[in-house]
């Protein structure tokens, strides 16, 4: 059993629960919002992969690797997209965030910052993890300067660990908060969300 347990976390009109095929219709449209399958350095399914994708999470759930969450706009009830904790390892109190993607209409809004904030708040200060992790494609630059916004500081680069989906092989920046560093990075976010407020 992980140490991670289902939970429902919200702030600032967004809403992350824990993913099901419940979300399955609203999760499809998020995805068809942009067209995000075909950004090539995205984890984002297509339409007709979207149900084994919310398998894939599930399954990797019941090993304690992944607990995936749909992100929802409260005001709507609608789906904008998907976000998890990844690479648990319970006996180090580490959690990595990722699987991360949004429609189209709620990039660059509050949104990515209020979902970080949601995820790194529980992971320090009430599941006590000692650091969280953060990963990206090594050509996904918008999502290495938003991880870079938040704070988390550049650990490496892993050469050659994982396969696109256009089969080319992936070298996967990566990064990490400490939780020495976690109340400044709390700080930091807030400010940030006050600015957009």
């Amino acid at each position: 059993m992980s140490f991670v347990q289902p939970i429902q976390l919200s702030k600032n009109g967004v809403l992350l629960e824990p993913l099901t095929h419940e979300h399955l219709h609203g999760l499809t449209n998020a995805c068809k919002d942009g067209e995000l399958w075909k950004v090539r350095v995205t984890s984002a399914p297509a339409p007709d992969e979207v149900k084994q994708y919310i398998n894939t999470a599930l399954e990797q759930k019941q090993h304690g690797h992944r607990f995936a969450f749909a992100v929802i706009e409260q005001s709507t009830g609608q789906v904008i997209g998907t976000t998890s904790y990844h690479d648990i390892l319970a006996n180090v109190k580490r959690v990595e965030i990722g699987y991360t993607w949004y429609a189209k209409h709620v990039q660059r809004t509050h949104v990515n910052t209020t979902c970080k904030l949601l995820l790194l708040e529980h992971a320090f200060e009430v599941l006590g993890c000692h650091i969280v992790a953060l990963r990206t494609d090594i050509f996904n630059f918008k999502s290495q300067r938003a991880i870079e916004r938040l704070g988390a500081k550049k650990d490496g680069v892993i050469r050659g660990n994982a396969l696109r989906r256009d089969n080319t092989i992936r070298d996967t920046v990566m990064y990490s908060i400490s939780s020495s560093e976690w109340p400044n990075i709390k700080a930091h976010l807030i400010d940030l969300l006050s600015q957009h407020a």
